[in-house]
């Protein structure tokens, strides 16, 4: 399968790389390279129509600021395009993202081995290392795990490290599909069950979870919050990232008609996590 690759160069990279970022997840691009200059962003070149870009305001509103160049890469190049460029990822000094070719690093709580191939969520972007900062602090141990949108299954990985008693990762792409179940064999995780499925919130009917990781973008969250709520057991957590900070009041406000509350918010350069609990007061902590 062909992608096309986009080298964007940015008048003020480190204001509008996220917002970006963004914009692009937004049209459909599934996987994204920071640079110094901007970044490279990469979609499947049979969604990539000719006049994507300019069905988004933020792009019609900063051509001067935003520089692309557009290019086809060919899928055999792949694998050598995130050997040149992903380096393993340090959340906390207590979980390391890395690739099968990284060595083992030593005395490190959890080791996560991915090969992303052109799936999402590596823990470079923001929102994954927000979501695996959050579920470090938390409880697993024979609890069943939902993993939405799941990309390269680094959360669904790191809740088995955790003794989770199941997990279900969730992703529309079978491109990422495929990358999760063979993350899922590089690590050592096989005393836990991990089921990979493609489709959409639509699998989760008559499904119970005591923890739910969402990790999409503002849209999907939006119109999947009431699913998430009802698949979650009386005390579950859910879990979700993937939008700005400006967007909390809209995601929050229909959490709390769907019946969870919100305990606590973390934020990462203007990306936000929201940790939410159903039936069950909390306090609430922002950190």
């Amino acid at each position: 399968m062909d992608y096309i690759e986009l080298s964007i160069e940015l008048n003020e990279p480190d204001e509008l790389r996220d917002i970006v970022i963004a914009e692009l997840a937004d049209l459909g691009f599934e996987s994204f390279v920071e640079n110094e200059a901007g970044l490279l962003a990469y979609i499947k070149a049979t969604d990539f129509l000719k006049n994507l870009l300019d069905s988004s305001e933020f792009f019609r509103q900063n051509r001067d600021r935003i520089r692309i160049a557009e290019t086809l890469i060919e899928w055999r190049n792949w694998n050598a395009e995130w050997e040149s460029s992903f380096q393993p990822v340090n959340i906390e000094d207590r979980c390391i993202v890395r690739a099968s070719f990284h060595e083992k690093p030593d005395q490190i709580e959890y080791d996560v081995i991915i090969d992303p191939n052109m799936s999402f969520g590596t823990g470079h972007h923001e929102t994954t290392w927000l979501m695996v900062k959050e579920c470090l602090d938390m409880d697993f141990t024979g609890k069943s795990v939902l993993d939405m949108g799941c990309g390269t299954a680094v959360l669904a990985i790191l809740a088995a490290k955790k003794n989770a008693r199941e997990v279900l990762a969730i992703d529309i792409e079978e491109v990422a599909v495929e990358n999760a179940q063979e993350n899922i064999r590089l690590n050592d995780v096989n005393n836990i069950p991990i089921t990979v499925k493609k489709g959409d919130s639509a699998l989760l009917a008559d499904r119970h979870f005591h923890i739910i990781l969402a990790n999409i973008n503002k849209n999907v969250l939006l119109a999947d919050i009431p699913r998430y709520s009802q698949s979650l057991t009386s005390g579950g957590e859910l879990l979700m990232s993937g939008f700005f900070e400006t967007d909390t009041s809209s995601i929050t406000e229909k959490a709390a008609a769907a019946g969870l509350t919100l305990i606590r918010q973390n934020l990462r350069n203007q990306w936000c996590l929201l940790h939410f609990v159903k039936d069950h007061p909390h306090t609430f902590t922002s950190r």
